[in-house]
């Protein structure tokens, strides 16, 4: 079993993953990282420190994303990464975070209008 860096990471890199895999399995792309499955421990160090929840066990990959068990093993066809991204990540749109999924909180229009600017919560 491995790990596999879903559609989620594209266009993201958070990047913190790197810094938690003890083995240095996870490449980085142009617009996204790979999982190494011929390096991969199975140790799960990088999957609770991905703040957008793209890294998942080979076997709970979500149907819709399934795909990216063959992208993460392609990128590493030869045995060592590509220099490009695989093909169906290159062919994605421009993948945006929208300004809520990113905030420290988030607060409804009513509560909004109540909010005192000059002692935020």
């Amino acid at each position: 079993m491995t790990y596999v860096i879903a559609q989620p990471c594209v266009d993201i890199k958070d990047r913190a993953c790197l810094a938690e895999c003890p083995v240095d399995c996870i490449y980085e792309g142009e617009r996204t990282l790979y999982i190494d499955p011929g390096e991969c421990v199975d140790c799960h160090a990088c999957e609770p420190v991905c703040p957008v929840e793209a890294i998942f066990a080979e076997e709970e990959l979500p149907r819709h994303w399934a795909h990216y068990r063959a992208v993460n093993e392609e990128f590493f066809g030869d045995g060592r990464p590509q220099r490009r991204d695989h093909p169906v990540v290159e062919a994605l749109p421009p993948q945006h975070v929208r300004k809520k999924e990113i905030s420290g909180f988030a607060v409804r229009k009513e509560e909004a209008a109540d909010a005192d600017p000059w002692f935020p919560l």
